[in-house]
């Protein structure tokens, strides 16, 4: 069968998030899925099939990282709506059923992509003692993003201090179901983006994530009512680096970039 490498949340190959994505007929069983995702060894695979026609979704997905099967992930869909479009296996809107319900993404005309996420509960709690040490600053703020996000989200005083995070990952694992996302206005607006964001998620295997899509469910909330605009663009700053255009719609979250087919293969185990 088919299997890509798609670099989601960015128009450069050998940047933004890289996901697998295979399309099936059906899901083999889990064990199968899992080695799979083993191989590959990317933060997701996605795995799809078509449903029958007439019914709420288009297509069934499921998303698993090397050592997990996660609820929701933003890129991996991202990447599994681009191979669809790019080869003209769906055209126009794709409805995908997951464990997150009904999400749909939506071709563009610039040629991005853009995914209709739910919008993360946010609920300011305290700062857990440790979390500064562990992380290697002083957060000015702290929030749960709710189960299905699955992170705490943190506010630092500004752009340089998220760049420069050096964490201790065995540590990070302590504060949340998944991880951390650290998060501090952009320095400057005219740079191209609104905020900065990292994602460390040593619970599901990954020590830090290139470009989170399901944590911007959660960073879209948290900066559009701090910055007055329900449209703003993330830096997500990993070492691979990517955008991500939010658009706040309640509680959906639009999630909008590009994505590149950067490995076309043949899978044969």
């Amino acid at each position: 069968m088919r299997i890509r490498i798609v670099d989601a949340f960015t128009d450069r190959p050998f940047s933004g998030n890289p996901a697998g994505v295979l399309l099936l007929d059906a899901f083999p069983d889990d064990a199968w899925l899992r080695n799979v995702a083993r191989e590959v060894n990317h933060a997701e695979t996605a795995f799809a099939h078509p449903l029958p026609a007439g019914g709420e979704a288009d297509w069934a997905l499921r998303w698993f990282t090397p050592v997990a099967e996660v609820a929701m992930c933003g890129h991996a869909t991202l990447a599994t709506a681009h191979v669809l479009n790019s080869t003209h296996t769906h055209e126009g809107p794709v409805r995908f059923a997951t464990r997150s319900g009904v999400l749909i993404a939506t071709p563009q005309p610039d040629g991005s992509l853009t995914l209709d996420f739910p919008t993360a509960l946010l609920t300011p709690v305290p700062v857990p003692d440790g979390v500064a040490e562990a992380l290697g600053a002083e957060p000015l703020s702290a929030f749960d993003t709710g189960p299905q996000v699955g992170d705490l989200l943190l506010e630092l005083a500004d752009e340089k201090t998220v760049l420069g995070l050096t964490p201790d990952l065995r540590s990070l694992g302590h504060y949340s179901e998944r991880g951390i996302i650290a998060t501090a206005r952009a320095k400057d607006a005219a740079a191209g983006h609104d905020y900065v964001s990292r994602c460390f998620f040593p619970n599901i295997g990954i020590d830090e994530d290139p470009v989170t899509g399901s944590a911007h469910t959660a960073l879209a909330p948290f900066w559009s009512a701090r910055l007055g605009s329900p449209d703003l663009t993330g830096l997500q700053a990993s070492p691979r680096s990517g955008h991500v255009r939010t658009g706040l719609r309640g509680d959906r979250t639009l999630l909008s970039g590009r994505a590149v087919t950067v490995i076309d293969g043949e899978l044969l185990a």
